[in-house]
């Protein structure tokens, strides 16, 4: 379980921290902010009721607190008590942080205040307690008692962290110049407390500058397996091994925060609202404070039925059976006899064999890693477990085990390796296939080809020579990630320690960036997290003539990028010979379509064109051979034709990004077809028509169409 944690932060809102300074774009308080969010969202993002905040503001118009009726704690007020923060605590914290008109106010007085509010709120429990200041040190500030604050703040265990606006910093290299007198004198008065309370004392330059290091989130580990590592049968025999230990993840994967689903809250009608002024007041608090309301999914099952209303009949889910896919066909197996396909099982950790550990491949992994440690307060289990790690570690082997997490679960098969380091030792666990698992692949040798006669060959011309894979080996040495220092050891350009996983870390920066501006856009990511996303800019440098040489040597050439649609920009596709097919044969330019051939002379012709008239012309003499087709069709005798010829068409005009003049054609079609203007009633075709869904061209079909997909169903009507 998580620690408790109570945290008070004071927020100097005085006059002066309203001004901009050192060629700043913001003032101090909007600066300064920028840390405070940061800090409040991320507790907030984790959702935990035990991470409690409260808001002092310091330097206040007014005065709010429990000692108000002291001078000394005159503007100063509590905006918010030690709570667990959620949205609507942090829109009305926005509300109220704005600089003030006054600069009267003690920060001592608010840390004495914070310090009464904590002990107030914790009492003698069990907590984690921490005071933030942050302030720009411009105002009055009184050095009474402060030996017994000291004393307070160390008996009640509290951490006090001081973070000030152009505050110096030795040891972060931050001095400011021409520094005012109070100013100064502040900044060594709230040093000294914070040096005698061992807290943190920084300059805000700092703070804000590392904001946009991502946070790596600190997990408290719960064992996944207890139970015993054991070596033979220790219920038949007392020679067998039995070590009580213990499974903890070593590595998970970080996942980001998930969306859920979400409804706006809809008002409640005049007529509904509580009589009660004070109930009423609670409900249109709570509407101004979460605006949205969960959506909850309802499953209901139903059942052909032709004798029900509506051909269907609700059903419970208790009456439902289960049914497994065979093919196309649902198997039912009754809970009786699933039973029996239920393997028994017993939660343990029992060792099968051994082998060595030059003898594995890594690539069997098939899952994150754990550790096995002993049994926790267990020294003789610490000891045996000590004992077979050694064993293994000094016979260079590694150790499989069948391992069961919890009674009836399937078994699993592990590796367990060694690891043995000055002050802990543990097995590190991995989890191996099953011969079910593994999928054999064959690929052909890259160092040689080998002809269908079995002839190997080891010089082609898929086969790199000495010079490329000599540019090769260069080049890939110039990328080298690992650079020398002074002292010639290695030293990691881009160590991993750097490296954080952007999806994680991006989806939480923008929550949290939403969460404070919901009107503005996301910031951009971080540069920290787009750091690995491109090679550093020396290296590119460095290898650039390495890699002209590989192109060279390789003969690469960039493949121009697929043309989709604006087939009229496409050159036509001509054959590998070279040679002109259609001189060859003296065939001319065909500029008349035969209705005896009209579907493959309609795509020579536009495959010729290079003006939008001619495909005009085109498709108006395709049209009218579709007419004619019609009109002179008996019953339904060339029907089937005048659907091919629709379709053609209206491929070949999506391609061509012509879709008006089909859509154009279609609807006079529809017109004369319904008005029996093409040879008497031909309604049966506009049915065919429909049933093979050549309508009109929508916007998602083309990018020139105007026509909508509610359009074009109204158009498909028989009307």
């Amino acid at each position: 379980m998580a620690d408790k944690e109570a945290t008070v932060y004071i927020v100097d809102v005085g006059q002066s921290m309203g001004e901009r300074r050192n060629g700043r774009s913001v003032t101090d308080l909007e600066w300064a902010m920028q840390y405070v969010w940061d800090r409040i969202t991320g507790t907030v993002a984790t959702g935990r009721k035990t991470a409690m905040m409260g808001v002092i503001g310091l330097r206040t118009d007014g005065t709010s607190n429990e000692l108000e009726d002291d001078v000394h704690f005159s503007h100063i007020s509590v905006l918010s008590n030690i709570k667990q923060f959620l949205m609507p605590d942090i829109r009305k914290l926005e509300e109220v942080i704005r600089p003030s008109e006054t600069n009267k106010g003690d920060a001592i007085s608010a840390i004495i205040l914070a310090i009464q509010m904590i002990i107030t709120h914790c009492k003698k429990l069990k907590w984690k307690r921490k005071i933030v200041l942050i302030t720009n040190g411009r105002g009055r500030m009184s050095d009474e008692n402060l030996g017994e604050i000291i004393k307070r703040i160390k008996e009640d265990n509290i951490e006090l962290v001081v973070m000030g606006c152009d505050f110096d910093d030795p040891d972060y290299g931050f001095k400011e110049e021409a520094k005012d007198p109070r100013k100064d004198d502040n900044e060594a008065l709230l040093r000294s407390l914070v040096e005698d309370c061992d807290g943190v004392y920084g300059t805000l330059e700092q703070a804000v500058s590392e904001l946009d290091v991502p946070r790596v989130k600190v997990v408290k580990s719960m064992p996944s397996f207890k139970g015993y590592l054991q070596l033979g049968n220790p219920e038949d025999y007392e020679t067998a091994l039995r070590i009580p230990v213990e499974r903890y993840y070593r590595t998970y994967v970080a996942k980001p925060p998930t969306a859920s689903s979400f409804a706006l809250r809809s008002e409640i009608p005049a007529e509904d609202q509580p009589e009660s002024s004070e109930t009423a007041a609670a409900t249109q608090g709570n509407q101004s404070g979460d605006a949205l309301t969960s959506v909850r999914t309802l499953y209901t099952y139903q059942v052909d039925d032709e004798s029900a209303p509506g051909g269907k009949i609700d059903v419970e889910r208790d009456d439902l059976a289960k049914g497994y896919e065979y093919g196309r066909t649902a198997v039912h197996i009754s809970e009786t006899d699933e039973n029996i396909t239920t393997l028994e099982t017993y939660a343990a950790l029992e060792l099968v064999g051994f082998i060595q550990s030059d003898k594995y491949d890594r690539y069997m992994h098939m899952s994150t890693s754990n550790v096995i440690i002993a049994q926790r307060a267990n020294d003789k289990a610490a000891l045996a477990l000590s004992s077979f790690i050694h064993a293994l570690f000094e016979l260079e082997s590694y150790a499989v085990a069948r391992l069961v997490m919890k009674e009836n679960k399937p078994p699993v098969v592990v590796l367990l390796a060694p690891s043995i380091e000055p002050d802990y030792e543990c097995l590190l666990e991995v989890q191996l296939p099953f011969a079910e698992d593994i999928r054999t692949y064959r690929f052909p040798p890259l160092d040689k080809v080998i002809t269908v006669s079995g002839k190997v060959v080891t010089e082609h011309r898929n086969l790199p020579g000495d010079d490329l894979l000599d540019a090769m080996d260069k080049y890939v040495n110039s990328m080298e990630l690992v650079d020398n220092d002074e002292d010639g050891d290695p030293v990691e350009t881009m160590p991993i320690e750097d490296s954080f996983s952007p999806v994680v870390h991006r989806i939480d920066a923008a929550v949290r960036a939403r969460a404070i501006n919901p009107d503005e856009p996301v910031p951009a990511p971080s540069e920290r997290l787009t750091k690995f996303s491109h090679p550093p800019e020396d290296l590119l440098e460095k290898s650039k003539q390495h890699l002209e040489r590989l192109i060279d040597l390789a003969d690469v050439k960039k493949v121009p990028p697929k043309a989709k649609g604006r087939k009229r920009t496409r050159e036509t596709e001509k054959p590998l010979s070279g040679l002109d097919v259609d001189s060859l044969l003296h065939q001319e330019k065909r500029s008349k379509i035969s209705p005896n051939n009209a579907i493959p002379e309609y795509k020579q012709r536009l495959a010729q064109v290079d003006d939008i008239e001619i495909v005009k012309e085109a498709t108006k003499q395709m049209a009218t051979i579709v007419e004619d087709q019609i009109r002179h069709s008996l019953a339904d005798a060339n029907y089937d034709r005048v659907i091919e010829a629709l379709g053609t068409m209206r491929d070949e005009l999506i391609s061509y990004d012509e879709p008006a003049i089909y859509n154009d054609f279609l609807r006079k079609l529809k017109e004369d077809l319904l008005q029996e203007k093409l040879g008497g009633d031909r309604q049966e075709l506009w049915w065919l028509i429909r049933r093979s869904k050549i309508g009109l061209i929508v916007q998602r079909e083309s990018d020139q169409s105007k026509v909508t997909d509610a359009e074009s169903k109204e158009f498909m009507s028989a009307k």
